[in-house]
C-alpha cells in the first residue's frame, strides 16, 4: 500500500525559485501547491491545509513576519523560510514568530531536502518522560535523569540537564538564544546570552570528543543552536 505523498505549500513571488522548488520537491516524491502572495498563501493554506510550508519572507503584499505570527494562530506543522544570507535579524525574528528553520538563499536541493526531512521528523516526534533516547552515542534516559555518552555515564548540573533537554526535544530544529534562555532560565533572564554561551561551552567538554568541533550542539552563527537530529 502506497503513503500519500506530503503535500508542501511554497508561498514565494519569484518565478525562478517557485519553478526550482516546484521541479526539486515533485522528484523528491512530495505533492506541491504555489502562492505568489501572502494572501493567497494563507487563503491556500486555511482552504488545503499542507504538511509544511515554505515561505519566502520578502513577499510583496504582506511582510513574511507577519504571516507565519497569522499561520501560527492556527497550523501546527513545519514552516521553514527563505531568506537573504545577510538577513540574519530577520531569520531569528522569524524563529521566534514560530518558524522552524530557515533555508538562506541561494540554497542547493540537498540542504532543501535534508531540512525538509528535519522539519517533518522533529513535529512527528514526541519525547516522553519515561521514554530512553538515543541520538549518535548519547543516551539519556529521561525519567532516571541519566546521561550516557560513549557508554559512560556523564554527570551534568541541574541546569546543564534542562538545557540539554530542551535541545533534545527540539533536535534538529534551530532554537534562537532568547528560546533557550527563555525555557531554561525563565523570561527575566531572556537576554542574558552569556548564561548560555557558558553553559553550551559546559555541555560540549563533557558531551563531545571534540569541543571545539562539536558532533551535538551546532552553533548557528548569530542564531542560536540546534542540535544534531541523528
Amino acid at each position: 500500500m502506497e503513503t500519500a505523498a506530503l503535500h508542501v505549500l511554497v508561498i514565494e513571488d519569484e518565478q525562478p525559485i517557485r519553478r526550482f522548488l516546484r521541479a526539486s520537491l515533485t522528484d523528491a516524491g512530495y505533492r506541491v501547491s504555489e502562492a505568489t502572495s501572502g494572501t493567497e498563501g494563507l487563503r491556500t493554506a486555511a482552504s488545503q491545509p499542507p504538511d509544511l510550508i515554505v515561505l519566502d519572507l520578502g513577499l510583496p503584499d504582506i511582510d513574511g513576519q507577519e504571516i507565519i505570527q497569522r499561520l501560527r494562530e492556527w497550523y501546527s506543522a513545519p514552516i521553514i523560510v527563505l531568506s537573504a544570507r545577510d538577513q540574519e535579524a530577520q531569520k531569528v525574528l522569524a524563529l521566534d514568530h514560530g518558524a522552524d528553520d530557515y533555508i538562506a538563499k541561494p540554497f542547493g536541493v540537498g540542504e532543501l531536502l535534508a531540512r525538509l526531512r528535519v522539519a517533518t521528523r522533529h513535529a512527528n516526534s514526541l519525547i516522553t518522560d519515561n521514554q530512553i533516547v538515543r541520538i549518535g552515542e548519547l543516551e539519556i534516559e529521561i525519567s532516571a535523569r541519566r546521561i550516557r555518552i560513549r557508554g559512560s555515564e556523564v554527570h551534568l548540573t541541574p541546569i546543564e540537564y534542562k538545557l540539554l533537554l530542551t535541545m533534545v526535544k527540539h533536535a534538529g530544529k534551530v532554537l534562537t538564544h532568547r528560546y533557550l534562555l527563555r525555557e531554561v532560565w525563565g523570561p527575566q533572564d531572556s537576554q542574558e546570552n552569556h548564561y548560555l554561551r557558558v553553559f553550551v561551552a559546559g555541555l560540549r567538554r563533557k558531551l563531545e570528543i571534540d569541543p571545539a568541533r562539536p558532533r551535538y550542539i551546532l552553533t548557528e552563527q548569530g542564531v542560536g543552536y540546534r542540535f544534531a537530529s541523528e
